[in-house]
């Protein structure tokens, strides 16, 4: 199963995606993280582990991931027909942590490189041709924001997970986030995350409560670790609810 991690700057998309694929594996799953933002530091910090090669590096960067896009459509590569499993992933471009594995599509490193669209084709390319064992999980950290529906990145996804925190904001992506899940036709469900007992009438009135399976009370260990750039220690049992959300989900 395949699922996509979205939601405004700051939610706690990433920090969700660690402790989330963290309590999968406890589950027993073979689980692959994807870092799929072109511009934060990295997931790898919140594993507390180096930044394994990216895939744009293994594809020859910029140019040669275009190169590849050129040969396909000239009929002379196979690069977006090809179909992977998490074992053909090169592995120089993986980094394994605590029974998990990463990979980093790609990140935006120097002055005036240009734009990313290079690495939206590539995470929608590598996601749409991926084939997941039963018994393996893929979650995908995205940008900030909802430039990814936009590249289509979802239509590699079986699931769309929202993350919301209390800012009104946030509220507004999350409308915008469903308008666009039912239009790629991926469903989508949301996690309230940072929640305090003055602020979760409000967040619940504003997000539909049929679609929420989580709610992720405010932690200030999460915080600190966050703010110190320290490995997430954290065990909520609030993922427990969600990793039972994704199971039930994926033997529907």
């Amino acid at each position: 199963m395949k699922i996509l991690i979205c939601g405004k700057g700051g939610s706690g998309k990433s920090t969700l995606s660690v402790l989330i694929a963290t309590a999968l594996k406890n589950r027993g799953y073979k689980v692959l993280l994807v870092d799929a933002d072109e511009s934060n530091v990295g997931l790898h910090h919140l594993l507390g582990i180096s930044s394994p090669v990216t895939l744009m590096d293994t594809l020859g960067g910029k140019k040669g991931a275009k190169n590849k896009m050129v040969k396909r459509f000239s009929g002379e590569s196979p690069f977006v027909n090809e179909k992977w499993t998490i074992k053909d992933i090169p592995d120089d471009c993986l980094n394994r942590m605590d029974g998990m594995k990463l990979l980093i599509i790609g990140k935006i490193r120097h002055f005036g490189e240009g734009c990313a669209c290079s690495m939206g084709v590539t995470a929608k390319t590598f996601l749409s041709n991926l084939t997941v064992g039963e018994d393996e999980m893929v979650l995908v950290d995205t940008e900030a924001g909802i430039e990814h529906f936009g590249r289509r990145v979802e239509e590699g996804c079986d699931m769309i997970l929202g993350i919301t925190d209390p800012v009104y904001e946030s509220f507004m992506l999350a409308e915008k986030i469903e308008e666009m899940a039912q239009k790629a036709g991926t469903p989508v469900r949301f996690v309230l995350n940072k929640v305090e007992e003055a602020v979760e009438t409000v967040m619940t009135r504003h997000i539909d409560p049929e679609k929420v399976i989580a709610k992720i009370p405010r932690d200030n260990s999460i915080f600190m670790d966050s703010l110190e750039g320290r490995k997430l220690g954290a065990q909520i049992l609030e993922m427990d609810h969600i990793c039972q959300f994704v199971e039930d989900f994926k033997h529907q």
